[in-house]
């Protein structure tokens, strides 16, 4: 069985609040942790009224102190945002809080608009360019504190927190690779370039004290319901963010509309069908058809499963069902 992972976004659905999704997050936890899931990881966005996870390392530690074994981590820090000493204390003091328990997943975009990135960097010198010298910056602080060092993260060093390279491209997958880290590819949201990453990183991995053979955690996006029809019904609220999103109207989570699709015109119908080229909706039947046919496809390690819907509970119960379909055999 290959083991399963929730990526979670604190999604709001229209008419909720930041707060009620964040309390969705932590039993949505929960659950999983129950359920059989290896990791949850939170994502870091912002200026997004349809997302709640911005302050991800608060976020996680909200999730944490109400489940006791399930790895947490991020999926990821924006690392161009954030100064790398202030990341390694953060997911420091989670580490020192949570031992054992916290990933850290690393990625070069700014999660937001470039006034967004520019209000929160300041300035954009610390550019996307800076990533690889970022990500060394950072090893270097969870690493044992040597004789002498002058800046060290309290608490971070010696800690050795794991860390991911993120992507969707095959950027990440190079540095991935030449890293020696595991590499997490967004197929969840940007399946293009898939192919071509996965061959990148698989043969130009080189081992490294943090690890010896290559390892792929690929995203996917799945929602399992009762029947085929009733999980597109349900899927029509991810065709809307993503058209909103698109087209410069982001917001929060939509109800779902009968016949969404149908209505759209054929260049919004092509975006939806490139940005879900890789999801599996339908009945528990169908999503497990779909979940092994893609996991043998791309010979992943570990899929991190992404689902967005309206209802909280429908949400919920997607993920019941696709651990009772996958994680029971």
């Amino acid at each position: 069985m290959i083991p399963l992972s929730v990526l979670d976004l604190a999604p709001v659905p229209l008419g909720s609040s930041p707060g009620e999704a964040l309390r969705s997050s932590r039993r949505l936890a929960r659950h999983a942790e129950a359920l059989g899931y290896r990791r949850f990881w939170m994502a870091e966005h912002h200026n997004m009224t349809g997302i709640a996870s911005a302050a991800t390392a608060v976020a996680l530690a909200f999730v944490a102190e109400d489940t006791e074994s399930i790895r947490l981590g991020a999926g990821g820090v924006m690392l161009p945002n954030h100064a790398p000493l202030a990341i390694a204390e953060q997911f420091g003091t989670l580490a020192s809080l949570y031992p054992g328990r916290i990933d850290l997943g690393l990625g070069r975009a700014p999660g937001t608009d470039m006034a967004t990135a520019r209000a929160l960097r300041r300035t954009l010198v610390g550019d996307e360019s800076r990533f690889p010298r970022d990500v060394a910056e950072l090893m270097a602080y969870f690493a044992p504190v040597e004789p002498g060092q002058q800046v060290q993260a309290v608490p971070g060093g010696g800690l050795e927190v794991p860390l991911w390279i993120l992507g969707s491209s095959t950027y990440g997958a190079e540095l991935a690779a030449a890293f020696g880290l595991p590499f997490a590819f967004a197929s969840h949201f940007a399946p293009a370039m898939l192919d071509q990453a996965l061959a990148v990183y698989r043969s130009s991995f080189r081992p490294s004290e943090h690890l010896q053979e290559p390892y792929v955690m690929l995203g996917l996006s799945v929602l399992a319901a009762p029947t085929d029809e009733e999980a597109a019904f349900l899927a029509t609220s991810q065709q809307q963010s993503i058209v909103n999103l698109r087209t410069g109207r982001p917001g929060p989570i939509p109800p779902p509309q009968a016949g969404y699709l149908e209505r759209l015109p054929p260049e919004l119908r092509a975006l939806i069908a490139n940005f879900t080229s890789s999801a599996v909706v339908g009945s528990p039947e169908t999503v497990r058809a779909g979940v092994r046919a893609f996991a043998a496809r791309t010979r992943a390690d570990e899929l991190m499963i992404a689902c967005s819907t309206f209802d909280p509970e429908a949400r919920l119960r997607s993920y019941e069902m696709l651990a009772g379909t996958m994680l029971t055999d």
